[in-house]
């Protein structure tokens, strides 16, 4: 009468381990044992079925196979500062959220071989993170942290450290559909006014410009931020400007609403340059945004807060109510989509917009029409 334990080869590269207690078979596990480039790997199967140890012992060898022994043992730490390193040609804003993401990774698992984290774990970190809509930590943010485990995985499955990813199966959540607040055009103007009629502001005049900017251009703080005098090209009548979500330059004509503004920053300039040309590399704005202007005076006109992005979306209903085609809106924009996100987002304003195409279809013919050559 006795316990024991033995380990006996089963199979090629397959072994069984069996616990004896009082002599009797107690329990019994197989183990895989295989050879990949001079190092041996051992794992359990998890299993006391033969047959089902045969199947998990081909995959095993298959993801051995995949994996760069030398590298094995990369910890979670390491894995993260070798993502960050692929991320620095991003927008500054965008690198300084994700290495806050990476360094709660780091904090929950730094020290942790990457082969060693589970998909169930990373499911239960995301969980015990209790995102809270509203303060920045929502199904959006949810998605960050997922996006960012998930690139760090994935970078370990490229470089053969790891063969799966534990981040494989997860997906985001579906996010809500926002409300957001457009200001009317009645809205925008006083709004900028508002900025501009500020007695005691040293940057009254430049913030005003550069809100009306935002709604006459249709562009965002980024793109007015980073525009120069050799963007505008006065002749043409267009811009250059460069969208930083696509990474690419665009042309943006010079609108009858918009050109007023920009002559008028020219002159500025000038006269600021001693009467020369002011040179193409010089900010158009000397501002980089205008967010406490726009929420001090949202604030005076008792406005719901809007910013930046607000003055955009009045741009494009404006637009698309004056009749504009959505994909020429789109190319505006800098999309290439051919105007399917304007047409998904800006649903609400097409059935108002359709209702006054709709009055266009008559048996008389209306003023703007002009008859098509050879036309009967």
């Amino acid at each position: 009468m006795g316990n024991s334990t033995t380990f006996e080869k089963a199979g090629e590269c397959l072994y069984v381990r069996s616990v004896y207690l009082d002599d009797k078979l107690d329990s019994k596990t197989y183990y895989a044992l295989v050879k990949v480039r001079g190092k041996q790997f051992k794992s359990s199967l998890k299993t006391d079925n033969l047959a089902e140890a045969r199947r998990k012992l081909k995959d095993y060898r298959n993801d051995i196979g995949r994996i760069d022994p030398n590298r094995g043992k990369i910890t979670i730490e390491g894995l993260a500062d070798l993502y960050l390193a692929t991320i620095q040609h991003q927008a500054p804003g965008t690198i300084q959220e994700k290495t806050a993401i990476a360094q709660r990774i780091k904090d929950k698992w730094g020290p942790l071989q990457a082969k060693d984290i589970k998909n169930s774990q990373v499911k239960a970190w995301l969980a015990s993170l209790k995102f809270k809509r509203g303060k920045g930590t929502g199904k959006c943010s949810r998605n960050k942290y997922l996006g960012v485990i998930r690139a760090m995985f994935q970078l370990a499955v490229d470089d053969r450290i790891l063969a799966h990813s534990p981040a494989e199966g997860l997906r985001e959540q579906k996010l809500d559909t926002p409300i957001r607040k457009t200001p009317s055009v009645e809205e925008f103007k006083a709004i900028v006014e508002s900025i501009r009629a500020q007695p005691f502001s040293d940057t009254a005049v430049e913030s005003s410009d550069l809100v009306e900017f935002y709604g006459l251009a249709g562009l965002g703080m980024a793109e007015a931020s980073a525009l120069t005098w050799g963007d505008v090209n006065f002749k043409k009548g267009q811009l250059i400007t460069f969208r930083h979500k696509t990474t690419t330059g665009f042309p943006v004509p010079l609108f009858p609403q918009l050109r007023p503004l920009l002559e008028k920053r020219y002159g500025l300039a000038k006269a600021a340059n001693g009467g020369k040309a002011p040179s193409p590399h010089a900010k158009v704005f000397t501002i980089a945004d205008a967010k406490k202007a726009i929420e001090s005076a949202c604030d005076r006109l008792n406005l719901p807060s809007y910013t930046s992005r607000s003055f955009r979306r009045t741009f494009i209903t404006k637009a698309i109510e004056a009749g504009v085609d959505v994909k020429v809106i789109a190319q505006w924009q800098g999309h290439k989509d051919g105007g399917k996100l304007i047409l998904s987002t800006y649903s609400h304003v097409r059935p108002v917009h359709s209702e006054q195409m709709a009055k266009l279809m008559t048996d008389e013919k209306p003023d703007n029409v002009i008859p098509m050559e050879g036309a009967a």
